[in-house]
Parts: C-alpha cells; sequence; structure tokens
C-alpha cells in the first residue's frame, strides 16, 4: 500500500542510479527511495505515529528493521533524545544514512549497518527507552512464493530475520517497562503476541487498521511493555484508511500524509 506522496526532484548529487527523493509533507520529511530496493509505504507512517516517545535529551530510541529509515525520521520530532537506526542491508543502509544528511538529521539519528542480533556491538543492554519495528510480514518457508528481488524478498520475509530474533533482542535492549512499538498482519497476531510473551514483553494496546469500512483489516499496530504485566489489554479505536467507494484517504490519513 504505497501512499501517493508527490516527488520532490531536488539535490541529486545524493541520489544513485534509480532513486528518487519524496516527502511527508506532515512533518517536512524527506525520504530517499528506490523501488528497486526499497520504498517505504503507509504502514511506516502509521507506525511513526502510534509509537509515543519520551522527550528527555538522554533517551535512547531504537527502529529495528529500520529499511531506508523512514520510520526513525517520521518520529524524529517527537523527542530530545538519539534514535539509532539498525538495518542490514547495506543498500537500504546507505540510503537512509544520505536521508539523515538530506533532513539535516545527523545529530539526533544514527544508522547502523548491521544484524539486530549484533545489538550489544554499538548498544548497551537495558539501556533503550523504545523500540520500533516494521518486521518483515512473512514466514520464510519453502512454499513461499518470494519476489525475485533479494531486496525486496528481504524486507518482505523472515530470510535473515524474524519475530523469534527480533523479540530476544527487543527484550534484552530495553528497560524494564520500556515500551516496543510494531505494525503487523493481523493473520499472525496470536504468533506475534506469543512470542512477544516468550520475552517477557506484554501486548498491551491494538489498534487495527482496515483499507475501508466494509474490508477487513490488513494490518495491526501493537503496543508492548518489557517485563510488563500480562492484564491491562487495550483495544484503540480503528483507522481506516480508505473513504467509502473512493481511492481517496480517510481525513486521519490524509492528515497524516499531508498535514492540515
Amino acid at each position: 500500500m504505497q501512499p501517493k506522496i508527490k516527488v520532490e526532484i531536488k539535490l541529486n548529487k545524493l541520489l544513485h542510479e534509480n532513486e528518487r527523493i519524496d516527502q511527508l509533507y506532515s512533518n517536512d520529511i524527506k525520504i530517499i527511495q528506490n523501488p528497486e530496493v526499497f520504498s517505504f509505504s503507509l504502514d511506516a507512517v502509521l507506525l511513526a505515529n502510534f509509537a509515543k516517545l519520551p522527550n528527555k535529551n538522554k533517551s535512547k530510541i531504537v527502529d529495528l528493521c529500520a529499511g531506508n529509515g523512514a520510520v526513525g525520521m517520521f518520529m524524529s520530532h517527537k523527542t530530545n533524545g538519539e534514535i539509532f537506526e539498525i538495518e542490514l542491508q547495506n543498500k537500504l543502509a546507505d540510503m537512509a544514512k544520505r536521508s539523515v544528511l538530506l533532513n539535516h538529521l545527523e545529530d539526533k539519528i544514527r544508522v547502523i549497518n548491521s544484524d539486530l542480533s549484533k545489538f550489544n556491538n554499538y548498544l548497551a543492554k537495558d539501556s533503550i527507552d523504545v523500540i520500533t519495528c516494521n518486521p518483515p510480514y512473512f514466514p520464510d518457508l519453502p512454499t513461499s512464493k518470494k519476489n525475485p528481488n533479494k531486496y525486496l524478498a528481504i524486507a518482505r520475509h523472515e530470510i535473515t530475520t524474524n519475530l523469534e530474533s527480533i523479540m530476544s533482542a527487543s527484550s534484552e535492549m530495553l528497560k524494564t517497562n520500556a515500551k516496543i512499538y510494531l505494525v503487523y498482519r493481523p493473520d499472525r497476531l496470536l504468533e506475534i503476541m506469543d512470542t512477544m510473551l516468550k520475552h517477557g514483553i506484554a501486548p498491551k494496546k491494538l489498534q487495527f487498521i482496515y483499507p475501508r469500512k466494509t474490508k477487513d483489516s490488513n494490518m495491526v499496530l501493537i503496543e508492548g511493555i518489557n517485563k510488563g504485566k500480562k492484564s491491562g489489554m487495550k483495544i484503540l479505536p480503528p483507522i481506516i484508511t480508505y473513504k467509502d467507494n473512493s481511492n481517496e484517504y480517510s481525513d486521519y490519513v490524509r492528515k497524516l500524509l499531508y498535514g492540515e
């Protein structure tokens, strides 16, 4: 589900072949995109909006499976703390680094080109206030139909990481009672909640996204608390992406993308 965001053609010296600069107008963030490698979608915008970040200067936020860095940059205005974006794929991490420079966020955001399981080479255990993650949605099964493009296949399928690895690393990184925010597919909701609980992360809030009022949910936003109590789950009001019988964004989503 790719938001229809206008293309900016500026600062070509920062761009490589097949790249473009897209803008999230609601908070004036520009992102370097490459449809042959990775492009952010609406799920990144929704996740960045859903996450609640501490404002204190010494806070540390980590975005796992960061892709081209969209989520971290979209939520950078919410905190005075430091944001670490961890991305395994070299080309995606390089796009993220250049987008950080493009938005003059180099004093706030650091891109780490590494496997998330090696986080302790860069970050201390029990030191992170908030984690966000837009993980690969599809399991890596012998029967899985994968994109022949390796970059897109890794972004969408659990080829290089999976829920187990993400939750294991997150539970080690997060302080006690610190939070994780995820966007995922509803058809794997029980699996992700089971994996969270296995690693001591209690799911606390769910918010379902529907393409239209008459359609089934196609995304879910999840808040979890590290070492939190298992009771107290809240289901937030639904988010509808499009207006009825139209390809026009709902007022809520349009505001997220374009502002007032």
